[in-house]
């Protein structure tokens, strides 16, 4: 059924404040587990299931999958849905306050058409997690991913944030009619492969020493890499003598900095 006559059924209402807007062709949602890689080995972490409509197509393929649902008015309709499949639990939570450590003691990989208004701070969370997943695919907003995708000179702090962990890709965009209600943007599919090989070593790097170089570094964009740098503490020959002992121009922007730079940065700043 389509999720318009879903919830008329249940007297239910799409809430604007809960970033609802819900996926429902199927050839979409079977594209997206495809772009998981899940199997029938596979844990699954789902964020915002909704009416169910992806975790279905989940269950059909990994070994179980864990469904989060903020919305205490869906798990009813997500209960009843998901009757049939064995391997779903289904979380009545926050994403942001739940601990993935409850549920897993391994490796295992998340899944989900997020709440667009909360990305920024469901990847904070995920990708700081321990265990960590081993592969992320997020559908989103498609501005926000190609952010994310963003190379130099066009680097965020986001982007620095997710591509400090794992390779990113676009793998799909999805037009806004494929949504009900049909949200006023286009989305994308974006991939997080956390396991695959990376540009630079990372796993030496104190995270949040790393995070606060970069925080410092974006704090006024306009501005060159070694004036905000300063609010570190060092005089400015002792920035201008260590950008340089890390080959990095002191007139240079964080936007333009690669990962491997911002990691050769703090190799001699942190």
């Amino acid at each position: 059924m389509h999720p318009k006559e879903i919830l008329k059924y249940h007297q239910i209402l799409p809430k604007k404040s809960l970033g609802q807007n819900f996926l429902f062709d199927e050839g979409i949602l079977r594209r997206i587990v495809s772009a998981g890689e899940v199997t029938a080995v596979d844990n699954v972490l789902e964020i915002g299931a909704g009416i169910g409509a992806l975790t279905i197509v989940l269950a059909q393929e990994a070994a179980s999958v864990t469904a989060v649902e903020l919305d205490n008015r869906l798990i009813p309709i997500l209960q009843n849905e998901l009757s049939p499949c064995d391997t779903v639990t289904i979380v009545h939570g926050d994403i942001l306050t739940e601990n993935p450590a409850e549920y897993f003691t391994k490796p295992y990989k998340v899944i989900a058409n997020v709440p667009y208004y909360i990305t920024g701070a469901i990847l904070r969370h995920l990708l700081g997690s321990t265990p960590k997943p081993s592969r992320m695919v997020l559908t989103m907003q498609k501005e926000v991913a190609e952010r994310i995708t963003a190379v130099p000179p066009q680097m965020s702090m986001l982007a620095v944030s997710v591509q400090f962990y794992g390779q990113v890709s676009i793998v799909d965009t999805i037009k806004a009619g494929a949504f009900w209600p049909r949200p006023k943007v286009d989305s994308a599919v974006l991939l997080i492969d956390l396991m695959g090989e990376t540009a630079v070593d990372t796993s030496t790097v104190d995270e949040k020493k790393f995070f606060r170089l970069v925080k410092v570094g974006f704090a006024q964009k306009r501005k060159q890499l070694q004036k905000n740098l300063r609010a570190l503490g060092f005089p400015r020959e002792q920035i201008i003598a260590k950008m340089e002992k890390a080959r990095i121009a002191p007139s240079r922007r964080a936007q333009s900095l690669s990962i491997s730079e911002w990691v050769q940065l703090y190799e001699v700043m942190m």
